[in-house]
């Protein structure tokens, strides 16, 4: 079987898993978010944290309670890597440097996952359990929650309530990623992943040295970095290493928990406004956007452009002989498509325009399908946009779901859109202009501003992922990327709950001969050209001096 074969086959099976679990999966998120009943477990939580679950809040008090988690969480995360020598299960290792802790505490607290140190030698059991772990949980429900609570303002009338963040954040945790993940870790062990309490077992070479292994808890923390949309590797190889990711079916579990939960929201975003076929068409906005990119980086890499991977015969530098080059291909468009960051090959290996797929997949704000709850929010706010242009197009006032889309709401979307590229474009100028970070670049030229864009492209659209060939384990990059991650992480959500309070407060709209029906293919395409033609404006000039430029040399 040729590898274009291959590449298409395990392309067309991830597609019929994400068809069969998507109606499944989404009337069952539609349930737990629906509900009024509280399961006993949840009610303990309640008490210990002292919150009344019945209790509904405003966007702006629903918007405190998520920030206020988030920076007892980045404080806590802080403090376990600064005292973890002093804790068991720490197999010796130092505390981790302070700009170091603060760049891994922001990354996992929001869902960044993005890792400027090597995890085997670096965090210990416990922090790899305790902290990173239980972030990879905690921060993917905070998307979720974020999502179902712009749904509700969306489906909700005349009200200034949106849900309770706490409930939300528990029931995204206890009944829909837990469980999911406990399946598939037993699946990644019987699929030869590690799963121990080990210390680190010294083991010969092929060339007569001694090398530590390392074991620990993987399995556990693999299946929830995928499902998650998290990305951080309990290894510095990532999803690379045969202890994180053993064999092929084991990649196509990784790839298929990476989707499987953006791509089902849409259908849990159908019933909660009570129109399936609305649904459907975010759907079917995410799977265009999402097949355009697989087949563009898919077929670029099994090209092989360029002068080394035509005189090898295969673009193989930098990817697992285990997986080749479509599955890799695939793996690396289904983490920049979402917020995962994991990895399986090195992106900085890839042909240019192959590296330039991937990093325009986190410029489109990862929204196919995105992260968990992020790529549904993030697609809503482009629908808003383009439902506004669509007005102005007609001249008549915008309408979405029944709802006006006036001045305040365009205004919120337009700053959610803008966050992102601000801090890309600023964070790679300011790296650029600096002497001293340009020297920390291993590569000069096109190649090089391409790693310092990837690099900010990354942490302001909360990805992970790393291009590599750049040395940002200093101080300057770990605090520059660590802001990069909090405010590309919450100035997006503090305007998305302000829109979804701002819909709530409406009155329904009756539909009109003039509304334009958002549920049929018109709209939908209307909605990727708007999200394509919005990041080519804002990122073509970058691109044009990075991988652009590489790729025409």
């Amino acid at each position: 079987m040729s590898p274009t074969t291959a590449g298409i086959l395990f392309i067309l099976s991830l597609i019929a898993f994400l068809v069969l679990t998507h109606r499944p999966l989404g009337d069952y998120m539609y349930r737990v978010y629906s509900g009024a009943r509280h399961l006993g477990i949840e009610r303990v939580i309640y008490r210990l944290i002292g919150v009344r679950p019945d209790a509904e809040q405003r966007w702006s008090v629903y918007a405190r309670s998520l920030l206020a988690f988030s920076a007892i969480s980045i404080l806590f995360l802080y403090g376990l890597q600064r005292l973890q020598d002093k804790l068991f299960l720490s197999l010796g290792m130092a505390p981790v440097t302070d700009h170091v802790a603060w760049n891994t505490a922001v990354s996992f607290v929001t869902n960044t996952n993005w890792q400027s140190y090597s995890g085997e030698s670096t965090m210990g059991h416990l922090v790899q359990m305790a902290g990173l772990a239980v972030q990879n949980f905690v921060s993917a429900a905070v998307g979720m929650a974020v999502a179902i609570a712009l749904v509700r303002g969306f489906a909700r009338r005349r009200t200034e309530e949106l849900g309770n963040f706490w409930v939300d954040l528990v029931r995204g945790s206890v009944r829909i990623l837990l469980p999911i993940a406990f399946v598939g870790a037993l699946a990644l062990v019987a699929g030869g992943l590690v799963q121990n309490f080990a210390a680190p077992h010294d083991v010969t070479t092929l060339t007569g040295g001694t090398q530590a292994i390392t074991g620990g808890p993987v399995a556990s923390q693999e299946i929830i970095k995928e499902l998650g949309t998290n990305g951080g590797g309990f290894y510095n190889t990532n999803s690379a290493h045969p202890f994180e990711n053993a064999v092929s079916w084991t990649n196509w579990l990784e790839i298929a928990a990476i989707l499987v939960i953006p791509f089902a929201l849409p259908r849990t975003f159908g019933r909660m406004v009570g129109d399936r076929r609305q649904g459907y068409a975010i759907t079917a906005v995410m799977a265009t956007l999402a097949l355009i990119s697989v087949a563009l980086l898919t077929s670029l890499e099994l090209a092989h452009g360029g002068t080394v991977p035509q005189a090898t015969g295969a673009a193989m530098e930098g990817k697992e002989v285990r997986f080749g080059v479509a599955d890799s291909a695939a793996f690396a468009a289904a983490t920049t498509l979402t917020s995962t960051g994991a990895v399986d090959s090195f992106h900085d290996s890839y042909t240019a325009l192959g590296g330039m797929i991937t990093m325009f997949n986190m410029m489109l704000g990862e929204v196919a399908p995105g992260g968990v709850g992020a790529g549904l929010y993030g697609m809503l706010v482009l629908a808003v946009i383009t439902v506004f242009v669509a007005g102005l197009m007609v001249g008549r006032t915008p309408e979405y779901l029944g709802k006006k889309i006036g001045a305040r709401e365009i205004k919120l979307a337009s700053m959610y859109f803008l966050v992102t590229p601000v801090l890309v474009l600023t964070g790679t100028a300011f790296a650029m202009g600096s002497p001293e970070q340009r020297a920390s670049m291993l590569n000069t030229g096109p190649h090089g501003f391409s790693e310092v864009l990837y690099a900010f492209t990354s942490a302001s659209n909360n990805n992970g992922s790393a291009f590599g060939g750049l040395t940002v384990n200093t101080p300057w990059y770990d605090v520059a990327l660590g802001l990069c991650m909090a405010l590309g992480r919450f100035l997006p959500i503090v305007f998305v709950l302000a829109l979804a309070g701002s819909l709530a407060r409406q009155s329904p709209v009756p539909a009109s001969a003039g509304t334009l029906p958002t549920h049929r293919p018109q709209f939908v395409g209307m909605v990727v050209g708007v999200t394509l033609i919005l990041v080519a404006l804002t990122f073509l000039p970058a691109l044009a001096l990075g991988p652009l430029a590489e790729g025409i040399h």
